[in-house]
């Protein structure tokens, strides 16, 4: 059996699902891989049939292990090398975090480095009981990224994020459920089944206001408080759509709502 790329799309309906396939190496992220996710996370938002997407592991044994580390004696054992890849995971990190499509991160076992910045940058992280928790710069001589660190103090705050970094220690699932790292804790049997059902109760409402309330809480968690022009254009275009007027029926009639918006 040929194995397929070590990171791939696959779509099933409305919902897509990104694959990290490097078991043998815990999903390890290599250069090429980051690259690749750009170029599928274009494709996710080019696809008006995608409302959500779901990143995992090819299976239970990792999500991602962080960044293949043959590659630090390499492309990053310069600083001109290490430049150039970074760049390539900001550009990656940065599109996933403004993809317009909810994502959700599925996590198994090993959450770790790269992976876990992933992670951080997704809308939701599912964990079952297996997950294992990391961001380990200070084991490396590195220091982390701005834009991680953001999305870490935004969820954990400050002092746990400080905990995260300067420790490097790995945390299991339930710890990292109580400090907020993560929103949902599963049993390793029940994680992929209650993941799909919520990324389906996600692309059945109407992803006008789905995409819309995206928008406005990055403008929160970017330190807005008051309404700007777009903003306020963006909140009263809802009324003139015609999935408004299918909701308002639907809510009179007693029916499920048919939303038309991709």
């Amino acid at each position: 059996m040929v194995k397929k790329y070590d990171l791939y799309l696959a779509k099933d309906g409305a919902i897509a699902t990104l694959f990290f396939n490097r078991p043998e190496k815990r999903n390890a992220l290599t250069f090429d891989m980051w690259n690749k996710m750009d170029e599928l996370l274009d494709e996710v938002e080019q696809d008006r049939n995608i409302k959500v997407l779901i990143l995992r592991g090819i299976d239970e044994t990792s999500f991602a292990a962080g960044a293949d580390i043959s590659e630090f004696k390499t492309l990053r054992y310069s600083a001109e090398g290490a430049n150039t890849y970074n760049q390539a995971t900001l550009k990656a990190e940065e599109k996933l975090a403004k993809l317009s499509k909810p994502t959700i991160a599925m996590i198994q076992s090993y959450c770790v480095g790269g992976g876990c910045e992933l992670a951080l940058a997704c809308d939701f992280r599912f964990a079952d009981t297996t997950g294992m928790f990391g961001i380990t710069p200070a084991k490396l001589g590195l220091i982390y990224n701005l834009p991680g660190t953001k999305n870490l103090v935004d969820l954990v705050g400050p002092s746990n994020a400080k905990d995260i970094l300067f420790s490097g220690r790995i945390i299991k699932a339930d710890e990292a459920y109580h400090m907020r790292l993560i929103d949902r804790l599963y049993e390793p049997e029940e994680i992929i089944e209650r993941t799909s059902e919520y990324a389906e109760l996600i692309a059945k409402n109407a992803q006008m206001s789905v995409r819309g309330s995206k928008t406005i809480i990055q403008e929160v968690l970017n330190g807005e408080i008051k309404e700007q022009d777009e903003v306020a254009r963006l909140v009263l275009s809802s009324f003139e759509s015609e999935d408004y007027k299918e909701g308002v029926s639907a809510f009179l009639e007693k029916r499920k709502p048919k939303f038309t918006y991709s």
